[in-house]
């Protein structure tokens, strides 16, 4: 009998240890929000941290203003989205981030974002700092040499979904089915 006390009282307590191991490891864990801290510049020069990624939803999108195709189509049809949310998604905010911001200047960022959406914010910085940040959000990046000198940008072409404490919540795909995205959004908005 006092065995069977006995091993209850430690299955208890090491149950207890368990709990609050695991409770102490999700309070670390959850107050570190994805990405990494960054100052950066938005389309109109004004500075932008990672604190833009607070308080609401956001959906976040890495990409530069001479993509051919991948970039305005993203960005078209995330505005097409939100639009598509009306007063559901008013919560929801969209950024646009630069991986050659070597040619992407706040005032090519504005030109280019103004021109696509009025809910999309344009992002830029300094070449290291953009890298910095790019790593940081798990995006690939890389300038690509074409004929007669120039370049372009290889890089993800998924839109990141954040909830407002920061945390990762998903992505939405190049070319994701209109409806699921739409939905992914929706339950992001809920998120808020």
């Amino acid at each position: 009998m006092m065995r069977t006390i006995l091993a209850g009282i430690l299955i208890l307590m090491a149950a207890g240890v368990g709990w609050l191991t695991f409770d102490w490891y999700s309070s670390k864990t959850s107050a570190q929000a994805f990405g990494a801290p960054f100052v950066l510049v938005d389309q109109k020069g004004a500075e932008i941290t990672e604190a833009a990624f607070r308080g609401q939803p956001s959906a976040v999108f890495f990409g530069f203003t001479h993509c051919p195709e991948v970039c305005p189509t993203t960005l078209f049809e995330l505005d097409g989205l939100l639009k598509q949310m009306g007063d559901e998604g008013k919560n929801l905010r969209a950024y646009f981030v630069s991986v050659d911001p070597e040619r992407d200047t706040p005032e090519v960022m504005n030109s280019y974002v103004s021109n696509v959406s009025d809910r999309i914010t344009g992002i830029t910085g300094s070449p290291d700092k953009i890298a910095a940040m790019a790593k940081a959000f798990g995006i690939y990046s890389k300038k690509v040499p074409t004929e007669g000198g120039d370049y372009t940008m290889d890089h993800t072409a998924s839109v990141l979904l954040l909830k407002s404490n920061g945390d990762f919540f998903g992505t939405i795909a190049y070319e994701e089915n209109p409806e699921t995205a739409l939905a992914k959004l929706k339950r992001l908005a809920k998120e808020g």
